[in-house]
């Protein structure tokens, strides 16, 4: 059993998930669901006291404001070798392969009564620039990360599916990644603090 920050805990599936796993879990998010492990408060806001054993931050680093001070204050969370769980997406990975699979399964959806798809794939391709504007990309993310982490593991992985929802099993996209006929646009990471 560990201490446990997630940042970005959502509707707090993962964070139950630790909890029952015997973790204690403290699980941060603006519109985090009501009573414990939750708290509804933003990391720039969270002031309990650390050390932390790890923090999980699952899809939400490409949303703060200033990733220097959001990896600041995470790093001053963590004890030492404390250590630092990232998933994360990279906008600028939709290449013309992968958007046209995207398109394409977006299409599908639509036409299971689901949310309007973009009618061209010029049309797809702005939508997702506009829909991802002004948040972190890769690059951005992966310069921070290591400035203030030791890499112990990094991988790319599946992502859309999370967009698509249940009509596109991640199976399917990991399929089409390992066969090369689309991109990864997801990303693992863990990194340790750099301190002992």
């Amino acid at each position: 059993p560990a201490r446990l920050l997630e940042v970005g805990c959502g509707e707090g599936e993962l964070a139950r998930g630790l909890v029952d796993a015997g973790h204690a879990v403290t699980a941060i998010d603006p519109e985090a669901p009501p009573g414990p492990p939750f708290r509804r408060v933003a990391l720039e806001d969270f002031r309990e006291p650390g050390p932390f054993d790890a923090v999980v931050a699952s899809r939400s680093l490409h949303h703060v404001e200033s990733l220097a001070a959001a990896l600041d204050t995470i790093a001053a969370l963590l004890g030492p070798r404390g250590v630092l769980v990232v998933n994360e997406f990279a906008k600028e990975r939709l290449d013309r392969p992968t958007a046209a699979w995207y398109l394409d399964r977006r299409r599908a959806l639509e036409a299971a009564g689901g949310k309007a798809a973009p009618g061209s794939f010029d049309e797809c391709l702005r939508k997702w620039e506009d829909d991802h504007a002004g948040l972190h990309g890769y690059e951005a993310m992966r310069a921070a990360l290591d400035q203030r982490f030791r890499e112990r593991f990094f991988a790319w992985v599946p992502y859309l599916h999370h967009e698509l929802g249940d009509a596109t099993p991640e199976t399917h996209e990991r399929e089409l990644i390992d066969a090369g006929a689309i991109r990864a646009t997801g990303f693992r990471y863990v990194g340790e603090t750099a301190r002992r």
